[in-house]
């Protein structure tokens, strides 16, 4: 039996494993974490029918759960990689017949942008953050007050010069607003307001949700960045922004500050360009071997990608990139034998 190792036990993983197992190859995931999932296990409803994450992970594990070709190692990094053999960093070395990288992104760091004052001032979170709140059910402020204004920040660590990530991170405009929906869901009565260089509601059903967010909710969007944040006496959040619309500077005080930080790619990328030869773009990210015809497939015969590896790229797509990568995989195989 041919054995595949897969780097990575997030959704494009997952769903690879699962696509390979059916065509009775033996699969091993490699995951670093304790648990499969990656990032979306994390996350409270996906956009943009606001289905529970829980669910998509649910039936991701089950899939797995119901074949006898899966081995998941959890807690486990790889740290040499080759198309026939996987290096952990305890010592052990896996023997395979093909590798599929689905090790994803690595969210940007809002404490770079010290301006926002992440890290700083009390009720200044990130989108994960917020997730994480609203998997608790418990969004309040520190002092345990309920917020009653709220700004969402787009573009935190995404086309930004100034912190060498040049790239759109694609879901963050969606994600301001997913969010504010569940926001203003939650507190009806809450203004929620939504900063943005551009609004970029490219998916089906995004420009139907962002109507919705603004006829339905009232959610209110403001074209502008947030050049300064401070903290006031009474413990709130007052902004200093321009809306570029109307070109007039806005002072606004806020209880609570999102910031929709971007996905940047993993530091492992350099270690597979340098170590194993593989292409890298200039942002980071993997480059696969062609943008069309060959985009599960690296310059490396053997070594394939999955998901967000190679792109910013959301959960749908993520699984697709699974999927096309077991098929990738099955077919190199079979011209192996």
């Amino acid at each position: 039996m041919k054995h595949v190792i897969i780097i990575g036990g997030g959704v494009a993983g997952m769903q690879c494993a699962s696509e390979l197992a059916r065509q009775g190859v033996k699969v091993t995931i490699i995951e670093k974490e304790s648990d499969t999932g990656g990032k979306v296990k994390n996350w409270h409803k996906l956009f943009p029918t606001f289905t529970p994450a829980s669910e998509v992970l649910s039936g991701l594990r089950h899939k797995i759960a119901t074949t006898d070709n899966v081995t998941i190692k959890t807690g486990c990094e790889a740290t040499e990689i080759s198309s026939n053999c996987v290096g952990l960093a305890s010592g052990e070395e896996l023997s395979c017949d093909a590798v599929v990288i689905a090790t994803g992104y690595t969210l940007f760091d809002a404490r770079i942008k010290e301006e926002y004052g992440y890290g700083i001032y009390d009720n200044v979170i990130t989108a994960a953050d917020l997730e994480e709140m609203f998997n608790k059910n418990d969004v309040r402020l520190v002092d345990g007050r309920v917020p009653r204004r709220i700004a969402i920040l787009h573009c935190v660590g995404s086309r930004d010069e100034k912190v060498c990530q040049r790239h759109c991170s694609k879901v963050c405009c969606v994600t301001g607003v997913k969010q504010a929906i569940e926001l203003k869901q939650t507190f009806p009565s809450a203004d929620v307001f939504n900063f943005y260089m551009d609004i970029r509601m490219f998916g089906p059903g995004y420009e139907e949700m962002y109507r919705e967010a603004q006829q339905k909710y009232n959610v209110h969007f403001v074209r502008g960045r947030i050049s300064e944040v401070s903290p006031t006496i009474d413990n709130r959040l007052q902004i200093k922004a321009e809306d570029t619309l109307t070109g007039r500077p806005l002072k606004i005080g806020v209880d609570m500050l999102v910031l929709l930080i971007g996905m940047r790619a993993n530091d492992m990328n350099a270690k597979l360009e340098s170590g194993n030869g593989l292409l890298r773009q200039a942002s980071g990210f993997m480059q696969p071997k062609d943008a069309f015809l060959g985009n599960a497939e690296s310059n490396v015969d053997g070594i394939f990608y999955a998901g967000a590896v190679t792109a910013p790229k959301n959960v749908a797509e993520a699984l697709c990139d699974g999927a096309t990568a077991a098929a990738r995989v099955a077919d190199w195989l079979s011209k192996k034998e």
